[in-house]
């Protein structure tokens, strides 16, 4: 087992660092961590965890259960668990990396791993993997992959994620649009907008309903849409991998959009922080960008209409591909290496943590505990796990390796950028190339 390193460890750069805290600085001024701990396992001289992460209530109620199940598996070892809003714990979790450590077991984002493993933060976990104390036979090797820093494992997916749309199909019938397919294309998805706007419904304040929410300014969307075109956003870790013209271009086109009417204004668009503030959420649009993950929480809020679909395509080319929902990473200065990588094998491996976690994190990565929670599974968990059967089979490209260091205030820039376009403040080729600049500095920094 990989043993705790002695010696102070490397802090995370401070640009990094502000740049995650800023991310989450607005919401996290407002939320509150919740935690709760237990003494069940704890014997005299026994070792205490660290566990933390971010979701919604059901979420934090199945993991805090599989945790207690944990310690019942293993006498001796107590695990403290705190969860927060995405945005504060992102805020939190930077603030701890800065101060010296994260908590033993943390939940992360894919693209906080580059991060906080070039930062030091992280445990190395290769050879935990190659031992088989965290078990990944039953994983695709490309999702593992993911969780890779330099060509070193650091962490390991929690959950299998795949981007795709969220629509309302009363609204789409009710304006002669087919049921999105595998092979829609991005002008079926404009023409689909354009048409919703002619019926001239109305939200419930009265204003016009359109066809979408603006995703000009979400960095996953423009993903979608650049490897449809047989791009990508990184060449490597340090040069992007997309042209002034792709960004200049898919703005345009999300600009003409919005310009027309058939797809949210800026104002609202401005305030989707949540699904409940998206123009979707608001009842403002018919449709969403979003990953499969999340996609439950618009059925509970707007009702059973709503249904998961591919997003578009270029020509039949699909942009869509899978990724980790979120990830385990063990922290550097954890004092129990050994207890915190069981934890983390307890939680992707165990077939009763499964049945306990379910599809909360989306698929498990673990094949053999998906399969077995399928069997149990109904309504919108039903849809997105038939819905990553149905793409697998169209095909799917396995995701790049984690999204390099200067990746989060790339993804900061890029939503601020677009909001100047949105506003009439530049236009798409300017801010394509100012966005190029800054992210290629970010990139050699």
């Amino acid at each position: 087992m990989p043993e705790p390193r002695s010696g102070e460890r490397p802090l995370l750069r401070r640009r990094a660092v502000l740049a995650s805290a800023a991310l989450g600085l607005s919401t996290a001024l407002t939320a509150t961590l919740s935690s709760c701990s237990t003494a069940s396992g704890s014997t005299g001289g026994g070792v205490t965890l660290t566990f933390s992460w971010w979701g919604n209530d059901d979420r934090a109620a199945r993991t805090d259960k599989a945790v207690r199940l944990f310690e019942k598996e293993h006498p001796g070892i107590t695990v403290r668990t705190s969860n927060a809003e995405f945005g504060a714990y992102k805020q939190k979790l930077a603030t701890q990396a800065a101060g010296g450590g994260i908590p033993d077991v943390a939940q992360l984002d894919y693209r906080q791993i580059s991060q906080y493993a070039g930062g030091g933060a992280l445990l190395s976990l290769g050879e935990a993997v190659e031992k088989g104390a965290i078990r990944t036979s039953e994983m695709d090797p490309g999702l593992v992959r993911t969780g890779s820093y330099r060509g070193e494992q650091y962490a390991v997916p929690m959950g299998r994620g795949i981007t795709g749309y969220a629509y309302d199909a009363s609204v789409y019938r009710k304006a002669g649009v087919p049921t999105p397919g595998p092979g829609w294309t991005w002008q079926d998805w404009a023409q689909a907008n354009r048409r919703i706007a002619a019926l001239r419904l109305t939200s419930p304040d009265g204003r016009p309903f359109t066809g979408a929410n603006d995703g000009g300014g979400n960095e996953d969307v423009f993903e979608d849409w650049l490897r449809s075109r047989g791009g990508r956003l990184y060449a490597d870790q340090t040069h992007l991998g997309f042209t002034e013209d792709d960004l200049a271009g898919f703005w345009t086109f999300c600009d003409t959009l919005r310009r027309e009417g058939a797809i949210a204004q800026a104002e609202d668009s401005a305030q989707a922080k949540t699904t409940e503030t998206s123009p979707m959420g608001r009842r403002l649009a018919a449709a969403d960008f979003t990953w499969d993950a999340p996609f439950p929480g618009y059925p509970a809020l707007l009702g059973d209409n709503v249904h998961f679909a591919p997003v578009p395509t270029t020509g039949g080319r699909q942009g869509a591909y899978f990724k980790p929902s979120m990830l385990l990473g063990v922290g550097a200065h954890t004092r129990h290496p050994k207890e915190a990588i069981a934890l983390v094998d307890f939680l992707l491996n165990d077939t009763r943590a499964g049945d306990i976690l379910g599809f909360t994190r989306s698929t498990p990565p673990n094949r053999v505990v998906a399969a077995r929670i399928a069997k149990t599974l109904k309504g919108p968990e039903l849809e997105i796990y038939e819905y990553a059967q149905k793409m697998e089979k169209y095909g799917l490209d396995a995701p790049p390796t984690a999204p390099p260091r200067g990746d989060v205030p790339i993804q900061i820039a890029f939503g601020r950028a677009y909001q100047r376009v949105m506003f009439g403040l530049t236009t798409p080729r300017q801010a394509a190339r100012e966005l190029i600049d800054e992210a290629d500095r970010e990139l050699r920094s």
